[in-house]
């Protein structure tokens, strides 16, 4: 365990952490697309089933992502204090408690899937293929919270590289298991919807193996000894105090999601198809910014504790510039094709029409929602989740679903997917003046004031800052 990120260029080090982060995402969107395109070809109704399952596995997955984030956030901060003791106590007890949320969440919903996703506004026709699908999520959810949680330990300290390949593993036994277990082949039966779930839990097992083998026997991060219960709640208080707000801010977006499912369900299951169909390819094409959101965490947190603030300053700047640019090129490219890519998952025509409509508006706020996810994710690592819980609030809650509803009733789909567009642009603009305002005032480093001092002085007076 080493404090890496706090010296060298910070823009080769924001590379080095983003480009293992663009392969990791990558894989875990592989994960979710292959999913959706085995169960496209089941039909229209398997996939609907699978597109109102999506708020409420997000929501769970939003969950585990709060505990992440409460775990990398106070291990980076302590990494770069150089206080190893405490980062192997709060990586062990971040687990403890990931353990501890499974248990009671999946019995939580294993009780309660048939009326939560009637409530979500699914047909009772769907309902039988949803339930056959969440019985076996929730029964495997422990394998998707608690190496969650350890990859976002290991990512603390600054390797990106290992949590990639551990998921980049998950998605290629979910890639061959699916077509296996769904459609049947060989000694496998043709389980259906069943099947996606099932290669879902069992590729994902590997994972929760790799991650915990990694902190135990590469980086000596987890302690076998019983911690008294005032060590064990003071590491608990500091991982919740981010997680929780992290949490609910990552819960705030599948929640929108279910309202805004619920409103596509007014056009038809065929609307509902497009609009999960359309969120998955949101998702591959959020990758970089994606990526730049998880990196920067690492990065902040580590220099922040270290106090080498200029860095802090000068990521933030890069990685704005650069979701800027990035949501330009996807939105022009997305403009030129997304039919095409709509009719490789489904041919169904409403089904094109209403994804199409969405990967032409919604894409314009691309850059926009690239730099919410970054300001977020600095503000989660600086200990500092009410702000970034604010952007998303402000976004999704107070600007999104109330726009949307206007929108239906005036546009139909396109005002509702019009609404998205015109939310992701002015919290985009918020955070970015937001971001600006709280860095502005950070004290600059010692070497940088030093440096700024010397090339301001005559030639001769300089050795005396040396």
């Amino acid at each position: 365990m080493q404090s890496s990120l706090t010296t060298g260029r910070v823009s080769h080090q924001l590379l080095k952490l983003s480009l293992p982060m663009v392969w990791g995402v990558l894989a875990i969107l592989a994960f979710s697309l292959a999913d959706t395109y085995f169960i496209a070809q089941l039909g229209t109704n398997e996939l609907a089933a699978i597109s109102f399952t999506f708020p409420v596995v997000s929501i769970l997955a939003s969950v585990a992502m709060g505990l992440g984030t409460g775990a990398a956030s106070v291990i980076a901060r302590e990494i770069g204090k150089g206080n190893r003791r405490k980062v192997q106590r709060l990586t062990t007890d971040s687990l403890l408690l990931s353990f501890l949320i499974v248990g009671i969440l999946a019995v939580l919903g294993l009780m309660t899937i048939t009326p939560l996703f009637a409530a979500l506004g699914a047909a009772p026709v769907l309902l039988p293929m949803i339930r056959d699908y969440m019985s076996i999520w929730y029964l495997g959810m422990v394998f998707l919270v608690v190496p969650l949680v350890g990859n976002s330990a290991i990512r603390a300290s600054g390797n990106t590289m290992v949590p990639s390949l551990i998921m980049t593993f998950a998605a290629a036994a979910n890639i061959v298991a699916d077509p296996l277990l769904i459609f049947g082949w060989g000694p496998f039966p043709a389980l259906g919807i069943q099947g996606a779930a099932l290669a879902t839990v069992l590729s994902r097992a590997g994972t929760l193996v790799a991650s915990l083998a990694f902190l135990h026997f590469r980086e000596r991060l987890l302690l076998f000894t019983l911690p008294s219960l005032a060590t064990l709640a003071k590491s608990w208080y500091r991982l919740l105090f981010i997680g929780v707000p992290a949490a609910a801010t990552n819960l705030i977006s599948p929640l929108s999601v279910g309202v805004i499912t619920g409103l596509m369900a007014r056009y038809g299951a065929e609307a509902v198809a497009g609009f999960g169909l359309a969120s998955r390819i949101e998702a591959v094409a959020l990758i970089v910014p994606l990526a730049i959101s998880a990196s920067i965490g690492p990065f902040v947190g580590q220099n922040w504790g270290a106090q080498k603030y200029d860095r802090v300053k000068h990521a933030l700047r890069l990685s704005f510039s650069f979701c800027l640019g990035w949501g330009a090129i996807i939105c022009v490219l997305l403009a030129m094709s997304s039919s095409q890519v709509i009719a490789w998952f489904d041919g169904n025509p409403d089904v094109i029409s209403s994804a199409s409509i969405y990967l032409t508006l919604v894409p314009i706020s691309y850059g926009a929602l690239g730099v919410v996810l970054t300001a977020s994710s600095a503000s989660n690592a600086l200990g500092k989740p009410i702000p970034a819980m604010g952007m998303s609030l402000s976004r999704l809650l107070l600007l999104y679903i109330p726009l949307a509803y206007l929108g239906s009733q005036l546009f139909g789909i396109t005002g509702i997917f019009g609404a998205a567009c015109v939310s992701n642009g002015m919290v985009g603009l918020g955070a970015w003046l937001w971001q600006s305002r709280l860095i502005s005032p950070l004290p600059i480093a010692t070497s940088e004031k030093k440096l700024q001092l010397c090339q301001r002085l005559p030639l001769g007076s300089r050795h005396g800052l040396r």
